[in-house]
């Protein structure tokens, strides 16, 4: 062989070698406490899937008409401006931090109100931005939340902890002059808030929100702080996004008289609520009106599906919207659904084939538009797998169901594992959107993923919401999982000897007490954010939450709810847990603390199990910083590829 050819063939091997053979390093941030090392080859294989952005559409821009969005560019979404349907995104913060809401003054105001946070912590402050720099708003150190805007687009109105840390008072500011700052309302709760402004500025609707199904509609005189209930706050009934209407009546979604929430209008005279959706029976989860009260738009939850329709006040006639892709609203903060002064509906969308986009729909004709199209690191979206939908009966006979990704039988013949991903809240539901990173483990490692909803969780009535209310019903929905385990284990294309959970937040505790539960069932279980001791949890929860999070676990302040919260609670019952377990928390989690995370990985290893341990330090509930969830996600991949796959 000729020397030179030889040399180079010698160093293309060793390049080869050395490449196959490379590791991932944690982030700065980041402890791997546990973690074997991150092969780059993992990284590398998966990069494309971890390429993807959405874009979250936050408002409209009355000066020139453009939309306001947020996407990710680099480590962090940030805001940006687009001028028209497939425009350019032109960036306007800069920040290390996450930008995750902003919006416009209304009626052509040239305030930009932004809401971001440092490291997770959640203490949202409140800022101006102009000239792609922030301007503090709030004190720097409570929580505060936004509100509403007044129709003139002078005041805004918010919440904020600052007083004691607990209680979320009402103020009002012009943003243009925060010396302008001034509290309105001294209240008792941290579930208030500021829902809208009267059309002369001179009164404010609030709502206490006390839990998901429990909330009262207030207003404050804005001159002499003086607060009116306009619903009986003792009533366990929801309202939400409480608006005044022209005929003096107030827009609301509600709960009342039904099992689901649906869009309507009180009378703040006599009390009486009218429903104007005739949608049943699913919940209306959004709505907004017109400045002319000519239409209104609303998103129905159809069995997980977001279904946009438009109803004209007058006739009571309602039209669907067609032309949208058969997904979930994509948003986070704020209204997900706006309408431009003339006229244009703007909302974001997210399904399997659509990482989360920004649309706009005519109100007259209902033609969509559709203004954002996000890149998806090179891949085909169209090999994406549409969700199949589950219904079972679990164990006492309650109908439930859930979303199935299957892999493609093409590629991936024969039973496949399974990882069944248990959402949070427990108020929230499993719905069919993006599955994100995800699709990678459907597509490339042919792993199937299910995600289920059990009893608690919402978008199918208030009495199925509440059946797993309080500590001596809290693990029915756990056995919930374990009718969907039967279910899924008779499925000729799922392997029953692989299956695994995974869970967020409260979804995190189910993952753990699955795994209590079910481990002779399972190989596997990682749990993300996740509360591992209910009495520990509510001791250490921020104060501002407590009394929320109690309304639906328990009190532990209770000495039979605290004996049963502690009997049910995972960290008990860690010697039942026989399966590896991953777990992954944020240092600045203000919701579960990082000690959740801490006590019960200490815990199962002082019982001989195996845990892998992830923290970041400079995140909170959930991880938004690119080099940290791109870490998260790999050592993920290389848990189920040992779990699931048995490779080593």
């Amino acid at each position: 062989m000729n020397p030179l050819l030889s040399t180079f063939l010698g160093l293309a091997l060793t390049a080869a070698a050395a490449t196959a053979h490379a590791e991932v390093a944690p982030p700065a941030a980041v402890l791997a406490d546990g973690v074997p090392k991150i092969p780059a080859a993992t990284a590398e294989a998966t990069r494309p899937y971890l390429e993807f952005r959405s874009a979250g559409f936050l408002g409209w821009n009355p000066a020139d008409r453009s939309m306001l969005i947020k996407t990710r560019f680099g480590n962090t979404d940030q805001l940006f401006r687009v001028a028209a349907p497939e425009g350019a995104r032109r960036q306007i913060s800069f920040e290390h931090e996450p930008t995750p809401f902003a919006t416009h003054a209304p009626a052509g105001g040239e305030a930009l109100v932004v809401q971001k946070d440092v490291g997770g912590d959640e203490f949202y402050q409140l800022y101006r931005l102009q000239d792609g720099r922030l301007t503090l708003l709030t004190d720097g150190k409570s929580r505060n939340w936004f509100g509403a805007w007044s129709r003139d687009g002078r005041l805004i109105g918010y919440s904020s902890t600052r007083r004691n840390g607990a209680d979320a008072d009402l103020y009002v500011m012009d943003p243009r002059d925060p010396a302008s700052d001034r509290r309105v309302a001294t209240v008792a709760g941290g579930g208030w808030n500021i829902s809208d402004f009267s059309p002369d500025g001179t009164r404010a609707l609030a709502i206490d929100r006390r839990s998901i199904d429990h909330a009262a509609i207030h207003e404050i005189d804005l001159a002499s702080g003086r607060i009116t209930a306009l619903t009986d706050p003792a009533q366990a009934v929801s309202y939400a996004s409480a608006r005044y209407a022209a005929d003096g009546r107030i827009w609301v979604l509600s709960g009342r008289d039904s099992d689901f929430v649906r869009l309507g209008k009180l009378d703040p005279r006599s009390g009486a609520f009218v429903a104007l959706s005739p949608e049943a029976p699913w919940d209306v989860d959004e709505y907004a009106v017109a400045p002319d009260e000519r239409f209104v738009v609303y998103a129905v939850n159809e069995a997980g599906v977001s279904r946009i329709r438009v109803l004209d006040p007058a006739s009571g006639a309602v039209r669907e919207v067609e032309g949208l892709p058969a997904g979930v609203l994509h948003w986070s903060f704020g209204d997900p659904i706006q309408i431009a002064p003339w006229g244009e509906i703007g909302l974001s969308l997210s399904a399997a084939g659509v990482p989360g986009d920004a649309f706009s729909i005519d109100p007259d004709t209902l033609a969509v538009r559709r203004w954002t199209f996000s890149e998806a690191g090179g891949l085909d979206l169209s090999r994406n797998r549409e969700p199949e939908l589950v219904e079972i009966e679990s164990y006492d006979g309650e109908p439930m169901s859930g979303f199935l990704y299957r892999p493609d039988p093409a590629r991936f013949p024969g039973p496949r594992p399974l990882i069944v991903d248990i959402h949070g809240g427990p108020e929230g539901q499993s719905r069919p959107g993006f599955l994100g990173a995800d699709n990678y483990l459907v597509n490339e490692l042919g792993i199937a993923i299910f995600l289920p909803n059990v009893r608690g969780s919402s978008g199918y009535g208030k009495r199925f919401l509440g059946l797993d209310n309080g500590p001596w019903k809290r693990e029915d929905s756990v056995r919930d999982i374990g009718a969907f385990l039967d279910a899924l284990q008779r499925d000729p294309a799922l392997d029953a000897e692989r299956f695994a959970v995974y869970g967020f937040s409260y979804g995190g505790y189910m993952c753990y007490a699955s795994a209590v539960h079910y481990s002779p069932r399972l190989r596997a279980a990682s749990c993300a954010v996740a509360i591992s001791d209910f009495v520990t949890f509510l001791e250490n929860t921020q104060p501002y939450r407590r009394d929320l999070r109690r309304v639906e676990y328990g009190d532990e302040r209770d000495p039979a709810q605290r004996a049963k919260l502690g009997e049910i609670s995972p960290l008990r019952n860690v010697e039942r847990i026989r399966v590896p377990l991953m777990v992954a928390t944020g240092g600045n989690d203000p919701r579960v603390p990082a000690s959740e995370a801490e006590q019960i990985v200490a815990a199962v290893r002082a019982h001989g199990g195996e845990a892998w341990h992830v923290l970041a330090r400079n995140e909170g509930h959930g991880f938004h910083k690119r080099e940290n969830r791109d870490f998260i996600f790999w050592a993920g991949v290389e848990f189920w590829k040992r779990t699931l796959l048995d490779a080593r």
